[in-house]
Formats: C-alpha cells, structure tokens, sequence
C-alpha cells in the first residue's frame, strides 16, 4: 500500500506578485525558467500531484517584494480557507532589520503560519548567490532575529551551502528550542568527488544540532532533470547521517516541473525510501513534516 504523504516544500503564486518572474530573466540556480514566468494557482498543483498519495502540503515563501511580506501570507491563508490547501505556511521575514517582532507580530495572525525562511545561501558561483556574503548566517541581527523567533514558536527553514554549514551550526547550536529545516537536504550541487565530500562533511556538522531537520527537496535544481541516481544518492547518505525520522519529502513544484512530472519525481523517492523500510517510508513522507511543521 502506498504510504500517504506530506509534502513539505511547495509553491504557488501569482505572477504579478513575483518581482522576479516579471522583471528581466536572469541566471539561476535552477537554470532557464521561461515555462514558470506565469500564474501557477493551488487547482493546478492539485492536478499535477494527483494520484500521488500526497494529502497535505507545506507552502514556502516564494520571494514577493520585500515589503508585501504579510500580503504573501495572507494570500496563502486565503487560500486555504477557500480550497483546504495548504495545510501550512512557511512565511518570510527580513531577519536583516533590527528587531524582526514588528513583522512576526503582523504574522501570527494567519492561523497557518508554521515558521519563517530567509534563503541566506552564498556560493563562490554568482549564480547561485542569493545572500549578501557567505557569512550572512551569523552576522549579528540575523543571530538575534533569528533568536527571537522561539517566543513565537517559529521553526527557521535555513537554506546554506556545505560550505555556509559550520556557520549554520552556529546559529542553530545557539537556538535549541527552535526547528530548523535544511532546504533542498543542503544542496549538493554535483557529483564530483570534492562536491559530495563537503556536501556530506557539512552534513555531518549540523547533525550535532537535534534540532536540525532536512528536506529532500530540490534534488533536481543542479542537474535540471529528475535523476533517480542521484535522489538515491542524497536520500541514502541523508538518511546514514541524519535519520530517516530527521528527513521530510519535498516536491519544490513548480520549481521540478521545469524538467519532470510530479508523478515522476515522487516515484524515484519512493523507490529509494523504500528500500530502507516501512518505518523510514513514514518519517520521510509524513511523520516528520508532522512533527516539525504540524499541518492542520
């Protein structure tokens, strides 16, 4: 029997409301992204996963203007409220101000609101950038926002490079009552022997921190395809490293719809998740998005 599940990491949106999908294209870590510069509404992922097994699901910010932080959410809510998806919300807030509770304040009253993400990943490639420097991670306001966030019962999804990871470690390590979630299980971006080694290095590191969960999202962001090999390549060594029941399925549609289906990419997930066993199936695919990010 297929085991039901949650997705933690998905998408949808307005165009209008995507600065980035309506100013110029421009490189990205997911390469050319012309089939998505278009409105992706709720009825349309919920054509794209059906069949799948997949009866809740998790939203994630999506980078609208800064300052329409609370316009994205309440969008969302709306959202939910008119259709029952999504379950939860992963919102955004600028943790570079100097005291973020003015903008979690206008949050919480979005029943849905589950936790925050401010993507602070740097990479030596300027495509991949998305922080202001590599270190963003622990630059003061972002330490002290990001420890604000436990009153509110936040989770903090932490988007880093391996090499952003002993940082990482730093701020969760400094947080223990706050859930963080690995986007994208910390973005292993080849397969070169230096490229896994660091990527699992960093791994390792934040596997110190209880408090650190991962989802195997965006497996495909790198390669632009859907590569089985390579999702039972992370997943395996996710697992040995962090735990099956530290490890949450992600679709990161319509991110993946560049390159494959929704039914195609479940499909290589569940085919390596199972081989570790009916108990790993249910982490990965529902109990710890329960957990971590307690959908209604």
């Amino acid at each position: 029997m297929m085991q039901k599940a949650i997705d933690a990491h998905f998408h949808i949106w307005r165009q209008r409301d995507q600065p980035w999908l309506v100013g110029p294209m421009v490189p990205r870590i997911f390469g050319p992204y012309e089939p998505i510069r278009r409105d992706y509404p709720i009825e349309e992922f919920l054509a794209d996963q059906k069949g799948a097994g997949v009866e809740k699901a998790v939203y994630v910010q999506t980078n609208w203007a800064k300052e329409d932080f609370e316009k994205e959410v309440a969008f969302l809510q709306k959202t939910a409220d008119e259709t029952g998806w999504p379950h939860a919300i992963v919102g955004y807030t600028d943790m570079t101000v100097d005291d973020i509770r003015p903008q979690i304040d206008r949050l919480k009253k979005y029943p849905l609101l589950r936790g925050v993400r401010m993507q602070l990943h740097w990479h030596e490639t300027p495509a991949f950038r998305f922080a202001t420097s590599a270190d963003q991670v622990i630059d003061p306001k972002v330490r002290a926002n990001v420890a604000r966030l436990k009153d509110y019962g936040l989770s903090f999804d932490l988007q880093l490079f391996p090499a952003q990871m002993k940082d990482g470690l730093t701020l969760v390590g400094e947080n223990p009552e706050t859930d963080f979630i690995l986007t994208h299980a910390g973005m292993l971006t080849g397969m070169e022997p230096e490229a896994t080694e660091a990527w699992k290095a960093g791994l390792r590191t934040l596997s110190a921190a209880p408090n650190v969960y991962a989802k195997l999202s965006g497996l495909g962001t790198f390669v632009h395809r859907n590569d089985p090999a390579l999702i039972a390549y992370i997943v395996d060594n996710a697992i040995d490293i962090l735990g099956a029941d530290h490890l949450m399925f992600g679709s990161n549609f319509p991110i993946e719809k560049l390159w494959t289906s929704h039914a195609e990419l479940i499909k290589a997930h569940r085919a390596v998740v199972a081989k570790h066993g009916a108990a790993a199936e249910a982490d990965i695919f529902r109990n710890t998005t329960e957990k971590v990010y307690r959908p209604v």
